[in-house]
């Protein structure tokens, strides 16, 4: 061990730096990987605090690289612990070549250099994950690409285990781009593997192609990859680890890459495959097919569909989720939905879950005797909260995403919702039922008494925005007097009560004194939807006095809520167009081109309806969204259909309010 820590004491570790401070602690670390009971911990701490999440290369990272190495090269140090060294190696490696160069420490090269090359015997390591591991660090060493891609088909000749092997194919595949001697070779080599290998090498040689010539596509990357899923391969041998998952049926028919056409023909044959772990994963590409590109909808909604009546619960489960994300494209099979939320329907009740939330987005009343049960039961089977994460988890959605558009059924949904709010025992469900009766609006009205019951407890928030939302009906039934004592005194422990509390009464009341007081101070904040310029939108006329400082907002940013928010007060002040379409259309522009609008950018263009003919220079953009194929919202969630939906209506409704003739495309039927 004195050997390995030679010189650690020479180094001014108080001078480094490390994501948590002062590099004090690390020489410590360092000597702990050789005590066996710490050198788990101490490899975990050394991770954490050297590398963190990624980023930067930190300076303490260079100085701790040589004893991470040696360590790591030490046969008396546990194989797993070795293994977490290497990964750091690797991860901030690949950190230095991705991360800004101002946040890489300029003593990283000279190190780095140093590590490839006693990383470089580390190929031959006993133990297969660390082979990986030096395998995919070494893929970073684009400064010495061509020695390093020669030991990387060295190490292949002698090389036993076919997930080491996949690493070797993918490293060399990273390097070619940085190859001189080595890279027509390397690419011919790559190119023999994809026709004359074992299924996953193949493939594994498709995804090096790919790297070393990003850009570029070849016809025999999808003639591999449709012979190796169609030419009658055991799905278990599509990766190197065997087995067969969804994640390897997205990964190997993302292999195909912007060849649509291809895909989606993989996808839909796939569907019917004879495992449902392969039909699983052509489900999870077809959604993520389906949130990029509205064309996916016709070609593939209707082999989805069929898998209503899959073999595996969790697969009708994903497709009736699909289907209720495309919405009323999914009319067809609503007969299909309707029949898994009967009491004799679909068994798994996740499933039905699912059915039923689906039926509420096609607006298909069929979804209303079910929620009635669920009200009315100990299982809702809706969350009280919605999630907004990326990707494709089937948790459980929520109660208002189902529900929330269902106020034309309130007759039939308001006994038992209000029966499930006298019932109540937390805060997380009185406020999804409040913000549920929110959603209904004037439809919500019979439950007035039992939101005025609500106000002096801890839902008091929600309740009045419920309240306020139902409109004159709950104005008249509470008195001025006491919305006024829950603005002296709101909920304890809610900072956001106040803001929310002020903004309800004055709408209830008329009174926008308490929230002028306390949110005009707030005027110019960039971010978040509720910008207290609303407020001032909603006083109209008598939001005069306050013109010129919404003036000088105006031109502040170009894009998100703050140009929306302003721009809608002076217009509904003012009655003047002239000043605010201008940045109204410069706000979503930039969206119609390179995507990713979200709900401000949405929003935006239903004010544009609402101004009519005078926002007419919006035509073009409007008509951009219109045109778009590739959907251009955010991809890859469940919410990426139903933006885009949104949007599209948005733009069309938009369209017919600014045109001075309605394009031929917008006509309705004779």
């Amino acid at each position: 061990m004195s050997d390995a820590l030679a010189g650690i004491d020479a180094i001014d570790w108080a001078g480094l730096a490390h994501a948590y401070g002062t590099a004090e602690d690390v020489p410590g670390m360092l000597r702990d990987l050789y005590r066996p009971e710490k050198a788990a911990d101490a490899a975990d701490d050394l991770l954490t605090h050297v590398h963190h999440q990624g980023g930067a290369v930190c300076s303490a990272a260079p100085a701790a690289l040589v004893y991470v190495l040696r360590a790591a090269a030490d046969p008396a140090i546990a194989p797993a612990v070795r293994h977490e060294l290497l990964e750091l190696v690797g991860a901030l490696a690949y950190t230095a070549n991705t991360a800004e160069p101002r946040w890489v420490t300029p003593a990283w090269p000279a190190s780095w250099d140093l590590a490839v090359t006693d990383l470089l015997p580390l190929l031959d390591d006993p133990a297969t994950p660390n082979r990986i591991a030096v395998a995919d660090a070494l893929a970073e060493a684009r400064h010495r690409a061509d020695e390093v891609i020669a030991a990387l088909r060295a190490r292949w000749a002698r090389e036993p285990e076919q997930e080491a092997r996949a690493q070797v194919i993918d490293a060399v595949g990273s390097l070619i781009p940085y190859a001189d001697a080595q890279r027509d070779d390397a690419l011919s080599w790559l190119r023999q593997l994809m026709h004359d290998a074992a299924p996953a090498i193949r493939l594994f040689a498709v995804q090096a192609l790919r790297r070393a010539l990003p850009g570029h596509d070849d016809s025999a990357y999808a003639w591999t990859v449709s012979e190796v899923l169609f030419g009658g391969s055991d799905p278990g041998a599509w990766r190197p680890s065997g087995g067969v998952s969804q994640s390897t049926v997205v990964w190997a028919i993302g292999l195909l890459g912007e060849d649509r056409a291809n895909r989606s023909d993989a996808v839909q044959r796939l569907l019917t495959h004879p495992d449902a772990s392969v039909r699983a994963g052509a489900l999870r590409t077809a959604a993520d097919m389906l949130s990029r590109r509205r064309s996916a909808v016709p070609e593939l909604l209707p082999a989805v569909a069929c898998l209503l009546s899959d073999a595996e619960p969790d697969n009708r489960l994903f497709a009736a989720r699909v289907l209720g994300m495309c919405g009323h494209a999914a009319r067809p099979w609503a007969d299909g939905l309707a029949a898994m939320v009967t009491d004799e329907g679909e068994p798994y009740l996740p499933a039905q879950d699912h059915a039923v939330w689906a039926l509420s987005r096609l607006g298909d009343a069929r979804c209303v005797p079910p929620l009635v049960r669920r009200l009315s039961g100990e299982r809702l089977g809706f969350g009280y909260h919605g999630v907004h994460a990326d990707g494709w988890g089937t948790y459980e959605l929520s109660l208002i995403e189902t529900a929330g558009g269902l106020g034309a059924h309130a007759d039939v949904l308001m006994p038992p919702l209000r029966a499930r709010l006298a019932a109540a025992s937390t805060l997380d469900e009185r406020r999804a039922l409040c913000q549920l009766l929110e959603a209904w609006g004037a439809a919500a009205t019979p439950a007035i008494p039992d939101l005025i019951g609500l106000l002096s407890t801890d839902a008091a928030v929600w309740a009045l925005d419920a309240l306020a939302a139902i409109g004159p009906a709950a104005a008249e039934a509470v008195s001025p007097e006491r919305l006024r004592a829950l603005l002296d005194a709101p909920p304890e422990g809610q900072t956001f009560a106040p803001r929310c509390l002020t903004l309800a009464y004055g709408r209830l009341t008329g009174d926008r004194t308490p929230a002028l007081e306390l949110l005009l101070p707030q005027l110019g904040e960039p971010y978040g939807q509720n910008n207290p310029a609303t407020l001032l939108g909603e006083m109209g006329p008598a939001g005069a006095p306050y013109v010129e400082r919404l003036r000088e907002l105006l031109h502040v940013h170009n894009e998100g809520w703050l140009p929306l928010r302003v721009s809608e007060a002076l217009w509904k002040i003012t009655g003047q167009t002239d000043e605010v379409v201008p940045v109204l259309v410069q706000a979503i522009a930039p969206f119609a081109e390179r995507g990713g609008a979200y709900r401000a950018i949405t929003a935006t263009v239903k004010l544009l309806a609402e101004i009519g003919r005078p926002a007419a220079s919006a035509e073009p953009v409007l008509k951009a969204f219109l045109d778009a194929d590739e959907r251009p919202v955010r991809h890859g969630t469940w919410r990426s259909v139903p933006e885009d939906n949104e949007l599209r209506d948005a733009a069309h409704a938009a369209l017919l309010a600014v045109s001075d003739s309605i394009p031929r495309e917008l006509q309705p039927p004779c």
